[in-house]
């Protein structure tokens, strides 16, 4: 074949590969949300000559059609192949792997919103409980980066700042929670940003000890599987990985335990099973994001209470804390302002409060409310 049948036959090629592609795009009915990436899709923008002069339509226009390119998945996990293994590049959009892990570089710590979350944190205990008799303490959950970032090379963020930060403000109302020293990289999944609630033993232990409550806790639990889960990194950062198990712990007092959504006034169990099927299998945790949640434990009558107040952490280690308690509430202040607890929730001077939040919410804290 002489050399300009060659190029004819590459450019013929490409060509058609071009042509099928757009006609694709023009006949693909446009997704409304990724599911491996768990967020909306841009839609097709309204034209107007005013966002046609102003030039947003165009910039809109390319959002959506990059959005809605046919097999884009396909193409995200091409691209992030070559990136790292042919181009060798360490990460893929801010995503990188060690030793079979995922996570998201989130290197700067913004100080602006570790003061926002205390401020919020100092709001609720001079509101609700500076005058009643309660123990009260805070946790700080590190990101997988604390483990994986600063040793393989990678910047990280100053965890030492961010907790001098935190026990300058709230030291002097209240105990800090070392969970730093007591969790791994093997307590977090591998796909996902959470900790896996199985091994949550020694944070378990942490908490309670402050807490005072270590023995009124038998940690006798019953183990269960489901798979094949697949957690937010898998899609997000479209690098290749192996499916995992996602482990839930369960007794007889968490079987009988009955929680109640008080938006709505729904019940729903400790483990709502239904939603490992949906499109964030870490939500059959207490139902996944919900403002505020009452947990009432028929087995223990002592009357004792506690407050949490939560992101999605929470979720997971919240139930290893219900036998020592008739009562827990389960606070997430991202979905329900803090000047209108006591509109919800009678407090009786008398709760352990806990505050549990991950670094990766306190480094952007607007949410909190």
């Amino acid at each position: 074949m002489t050399n300009r049948k060659k190029h004819f036959t590459i450019m013929l090629s490409f060509l058609i590969v071009l042509g099928v592609l757009s006609g694709a795009c023009l006949l693909k009915q446009p997704t409304a949300v990724s599911d491996s990436e768990r967020r909306p899709l841009a839609q097709m923008p309204e034209f107007s000559v005013e966002t046609l002069m102003s030039g947003k339509f165009f910039a809109d226009f390319e959002t959506y059609t990059t959005d809605q390119f046919p097999l884009r998945d396909v193409f995200r996990r091409l691209k992030a192949w070559a990136q790292t293994k042919i181009l060798g590049r360490q990460d893929n959009n801010g995503y990188y792997e060690v030793d079979g892990y995922l996570s998201k570089l989130d290197s700067t710590l913004n100080k602006d919103s570790i003061a926002h979350a205390t401020e919020r944190m100092k709001y609720l205990y001079d509101t609700y409980f500076a005058k009643g008799d309660h123990n009260i303490a805070y946790g700080i959950v590190p990101d997988k980066n604390y483990f994986l970032a600063a040793q393989n090379g990678y910047p990280a963020m100053d965890y030492d700042a961010l907790r001098a930060m935190m026990k300058a403000e709230l030291g002097g109302v209240m105990q800090e929670i070392d969970l730093f020293s007591v969790l791994t990289i093997a307590d977090y999944y591998r796909t996902d940003t959470h900790w896996r609630q199985e091994r949550l033993e020694n944070a378990v232990q942490a908490i309670a000890g402050t807490l005072g409550i270590t023995d009124r806790l038998s940690g006798q639990y019953t183990e269960k599987a489901l798979s094949p889960f697949y957690g937010v990194y898998s899609g997000q950062s479209a690098l290749p990985c192996a499916p995992e198990t996602l482990y839930y712990l369960t007794n007889d007092t968490l079987e009988n335990c009955i929680v109640t959504q008080i938006e709505t006034g729904k019940t729903a169990p400790v483990y709502d099973l239904p939603r490992f099927e949906g499109a964030d299998p870490y939500e059959l945790f207490l139902s996944g994001s919900q403002a505020i949640l009452t947990i009432q434990n028929p087995a223990n009558t002592s009357g004792e209470r506690l407050v949490v107040f939560r992101d999605s952490f929470g979720s997971a280690v919240v139930p290893l804390l219900v036998e020592a308690y008739s009562e827990v509430i389960v606070v997430d202040i991202r979905y329900v302002n803090s000047a209108f607890l006591g509109r919800f929730i009678e407090f009786t001077g008398e709760e352990d409060v806990l505050f549990l939040y991950s670094t990766l919410v306190l480094n952007s804290s607007a949410a909190l409310k």
